[in-house]
């Protein structure tokens, strides 16, 4: 009876572990694109505020790329050194720092605060899929699905609820992004009891596997530049949308809700771009669609600005289902652990260095003529330039 009692008692102890970890997960999600994005819907306030040329304002979101590109190696290393647990800590301190000193209300904070929230969400970009992957080695797809809705909820609460925050509540743009410290602070709390099972990444030996530069391969490219190009449109967008719908008439509450149907767009292709891929041949045509869906919308927001809210909404689901299908060719086009490693670095890379440019490049196109018809050509462009990628790098062959 004692041993029955004891058994029954461990694995209630070991659901209710696994049900704190999987809330951990999700609230850690929450803070990784949020924070970032929920600016978007107040860079008119801040820039008014401030006096920001267009380029500068941009900056507010690229710092941000800026910091994914150069940290996510030394994220790695930082897990090594203190475990991935306490790694994620550093991350959850490191965004809810860059939220309060954004908030402080000068030109230096706001972009102190915006960089180091740069690097908190670049090392748990990094390191929350290795916890799943570990923890959850039969579930990673779900969970992975999971922690994305998470993000996309997330984010798309932020941009919705900042004008109110800032002019209903009468709280600014200083107390509406230092609001969104709460959720930090949230996801540390139940984060923190995962600290007593700190662990360091298990080392991979590739011993036997011939390393291959994938710098001077066709395909390589091929699938860097389709994520990047998705990265540099995504990121855009999130930038300057509010923006461009108040420049077509909405007021900047209703483009904050639009900018939130963005967001909220992005986290659903996780449910039906997986089992779609699974029942084709190859992933050219969904790979092509995406591009070319994403570029009818964006002429949609500048000519038919009625339909704003159907327009947010499929271009939410283009760039979540570009992302999801990005990082699928990097584990479908190569042959062995150690190339896909070695081309999601490179991918990484080049799609965060491009991310980087999109918002800076998209706000001095507006400077020039203060409208937003070069803003959206160049869009459509890099839509056109990565729909002809996507059908090199959607056919179904590895690197060799």
């Amino acid at each position: 009876m004692s041993i029955s009692s004891t058994t029954s008692k461990s694995a209630m102890s070991n659901k209710n572990k696994t049900m704190l970890l999987v809330i951990g997960v999700l609230l850690v999600a929450a803070n990784l694109r949020a924070p970032v994005t929920g600016i978007a819907p107040m860079i008119d306030l801040i820039s008014q505020s401030f006096q920001l040329s267009a380029t500068q304002a941009g900056m507010l979101t690229t710092l941000p790329l800026i910091a994914f590109a150069l940290f996510a190696p030394p994220s790695s290393y930082l897990a090594k050194k203190l475990g991935l647990e306490y790694a994620i800590f550093v991350a959850l301190i490191f965004i809810a720092s860059g939220l309060l000193f954004r908030s402080l209300g000068s030109v230096s904070t706001l972009f102190i605060g915006t960089a180091l929230i740069g690097i908190g969400v670049s090392i748990g970009n990094v390191l929350l899929p290795i916890v799943v992957k570990r923890d959850f080695p039969m579930k990673v797809a779900m969970l992975t699905s999971s922690y994305v809705l998470a993000m996309g909820i997330a984010s798309g609460a932020a941009s919705a609820f900042s004008i109110p925050l800032a002019n209903d509540y009468q709280l600014g743009w200083q107390g509406a992004l230092a609001a969104l410290c709460v959720l930090t602070v949230i996801a540390m709390i139940f984060w923190t009891p995962q600290l007593r099972h700190n662990s360091k990444p298990t080392a991979i030996s590739h011993t036997g596997v011939k390393s291959t530069n994938l710098w001077d391969k066709a395909l390589a490219w091929q699938v860097s530049l389709y994520l990047g190009l998705g990265s540099y449109f995504t990121y855009t967008i999130i930038a300057w949308l509010p923006s461009i719908l108040a420049q077509t008439g909405f007021s900047s509450e209703e483009a904050g809700i639009v900018h939130g149907v963005f967001q909220i767009g992005t986290a659903l292709p996780g449910i039906f771009i997986i089992p779609l891929m699974a029942k084709l041949h190859d992933q050219r045509l969904p790979a092509f669609s995406i591009c070319f869906i994403a570029g009818v919308c964006s002429i949609g927001l500048l000519y038919l600005p009625q339909f704003s809210y159907i327009w947010s909404f499929l271009l939410g689901l283009c760039s979540g289902a570009w992302f999801i299908l990005g990082l699928s060719f990097i584990s479908l086009r190569t042959s062995s652990p150690l190339q896909a490693t070695t081309l999601s670095g490179m991918a990484q890379f080049i799609g965060y260095s491009l991310a980087a440019i999109g918002p800076m490049l998209a706000g001095y196109l507006h400077g020039l003529q203060n409208g937003w018809h070069e803003v959206i050509l160049m869009i459509v462009i890099f839509c056109v330039c990565s729909g002809i990628i996507g059908l090199l790098a959607g056919r179904n062959t590895v690197i060799r």
